[in-house]
């Protein structure tokens, strides 16, 4: 007989298939985003049902190789909520992508089956006990990725998904190598496996010089793959020449998975003396990539780019939180993530409709922004507010508490922290200004012809916009409870 687990993990695999047969056998691109809609609105509500009715952690196969715990299902509530908004967004965006013959059509249906593929492996990656397979996974999330960059007709998206797999692929290698150096360590200790939950009920056994090695070697990986500081090569040109919705999913979604894998075995770590070196490597990185990246910010003219840049600046802060390695820490460490997806979301939407309008990220072709694209406008300002911290937007909590407990373990690093944060607020606001400022009165300026916004890519801003401000204002109990049986599971 069947066990309900394993049938749930079934249903998830059944849902995409039936989600991917369905977009094969599709006749026109409207039934095939109506698909890709409901393949991600259905991977939701499962995981919503999960979390009321299952008890967790839940475990699959007799090997265990596939898990359902709180960490996991978390991840994939958030990410079947993002790859939602981007299957709304592309009905009215893929129109304008084949109307400005950005997109053959031809590739539509390659296009919306790479978008399935994608969510289907992420999902179980996510749910991946088992870390080889959760590296095999993470390997077809960027070979979908580069799929997805480079069906547009242009030379750029070729290149930069070239420079995805080249950058990232490589790194992986280095993955792959420090989970066997894991597996032997724990072959050595008596318990030869793979398996995370395993793992973490055998630390004490473990020799800690040998994990250190490991970590060493599967962080080059992840870290390419969360685009940190100097793995980070392969982001701004990926996420600038990638069609909008794409951006969202790699920002959103995709660089979080390497940001999991990362926190996934860093809770490994933190139950031997490797802690307090690994913590340092964590926090020397994270301050890396935050001061390279907001230094380039002030040099950038391009709207995506510049986001690019901010989000390796997000990714440096939140590396640094997990170094601090402290409940609190990775509580905010851990909202932190989720609430720079949606933020992220929101400025990469308003990005997508600034180059329907324009044609242009560039700085130097947008003019009368407020006027032509309001919706548009009021997203950038709502997420720039937010993601550089301030009051009473949503990153502004996890951003201070995470300061507070970097203040307690280092003063010096405190002060140089506040300075790089500076410098990327800085790089805002004067990409704020710039982009709203110019305004010109000519005959040739009013003569731009606005850009009619689809009703679908309108909702998915207004709503990101609700939640960008509600959840700054308020944050459920219940995301704090999830949030918190997170950090103990980890054991933290």
């Amino acid at each position: 007989m069947i066990l309900i687990e394993q049938m749930i993990l079934i249903i998830y695999l059944v849902v995409g298939m039936l989600a991917l047969l369905s977009m094969i056998l599709s006749r026109g691109e409207k039934s095939m985003n109506f698909f890709s809609i409901c393949h991600a609105l259905s991977y939701l509500l499962i995981s919503i049902l999960v979390v009321i009715y299952e008890k967790l952690p839940m475990f699959f196969t007799e090997s265990r190789l596939f898990f359902i715990d709180t960490f996991a299902l978390y991840e994939v509530v958030i990410a079947s909520f993002i790859f939602f908004l981007v299957a709304i967004y592309l009905r009215g965006y893929m129109r304008l992508m084949i109307g400005n013959k950005e997109l053959n059509p031809k590739n539509i249906r390659l296009f919306y089956c790479g978008f399935s593929l994608l969510l289907m492996s992420t999902v179980f990656a996510f749910f991946s006990n088992n870390l080889a397979l959760f590296w095999i996974f993470l390997e077809l999330t960027t070979l979908f990725s580069v799929l997805l960059i480079t069906l547009l007709n242009a030379k750029e998206n070729i290149v930069a998904g070239l420079h995805y797999i080249f950058i990232v692929s490589p790194a992986m290698v280095f993955t792959f190598i420090g989970l066997i150096i894991l597996y032997v360590a724990t072959q050595s200790a008596g318990v030869a496996s793979i398996n995370w939950f395993d793992i973490m009920h055998t630390t004490g056994l473990l020799q800690s010089r040998i994990l250190e090695v490991s970590f060493i070697f599967i962080f080059i990986g992840f870290a390419a793959k969360s685009g940190i500081v100097p793995f980070h090569n392969w982001l701004p040109k990926a996420y600038s020449a990638a069609p909008s919705p794409v951006t969202v999913l790699m920002s959103a979604v995709v660089s979080s998975l390497g940001m999991y894998g990362i926190i996934r075995v860093f809770a490994i770590i933190g139950h031997t003396a490797a802690l307090s070196k690994i913590s340092w490597l964590l926090i020397i990185f994270g301050m890396v990539s935050v001061a390279v990246a907001s230094f380039v910010m002030l040099q950038k003219k391009n709207v995506k780019m510049m986001l690019a840049f901010s989000s390796i600046e997000q990714a440096g802060i939140i590396l640094i939180a997990l170094g601090i390695a402290t409940k609190t820490s990775i509580f905010w460490a851990l909202l932190y993530v989720t609430f720079h997806s949606l933020i992220k979301a929101l400025l990469f939407f308003s990005a997508g409709i600034i180059n329907s309008q324009y044609e242009s990220n560039n700085l130097e072709s947008i003019s009368d922004m407020i006027r032509l694209q309001p919706v548009a406008s009021l997203g950038l300002i709502v997420g720039s507010l937010a993601i550089i911290g301030l009051p009473p937007f949503l990153l502004f909590a996890p951003k201070f508490f995470i300061l507070a407990e970097l203040g307690r373990h280092s003063i010096i690093l405190l002060g140089l922290l506040l300075f790089f944060i500076l410098i990327a607020v800085s790089a805002f606001a004067i990409l704020m200004t710039k982009l709203f400022s110019n305004v010109t009165k000519d005959e040739k300026n009013i003569k731009i012809k606005k850009f009619i916004l689809p009703a679908s890519m309108k909702f998915t801003i207004i709503l990101l916009i609700i939640l960008v401000i509600a959840l700054g204002l308020y944050m459920p109990p219940g995301l704090q409870h999830v949030i918190n049986s997170i950090v103990a599971q980890l054991g933290f």
